[in-house]
């Protein structure tokens, strides 16, 4: 597939047609790593980490946690 790079500020920007987005799943705020191999440009896509229990309460703190929350009486069968 071909595209055209250009000018960004400073940079040179290469846009990415947006079938090729979808099939190589690259979306807008994407992360992706930029290599040369052998006088070529490879983009590679940075899988997202998929955050563990430990990291998200690891961003627990006594500035962002909040007090407990009621959410009123029993409407159906739950049980609390």
């Amino acid at each position: 597939m071909e595209t055209q790079v250009q000018k960004w500020g400073h940079s040179l920007a290469l846009r990415i047609p947006s079938a090729f987005a979808k099939k190589t799943r690259i979306q807008s705020g994407s992360r992706v790593d930029l290599s040369e191999v052998k006088g070529q440009l490879v983009i590679t896509l940075i899988e997202a980490e998929e955050p563990t229990l430990d990291m998200l309460l690891a961003g627990v703190t006594a500035d962002n946690l909040h007090h407990e929350v009621t959410t009123g009486d029993a409407v159906g069968n739950e049980t609390w």
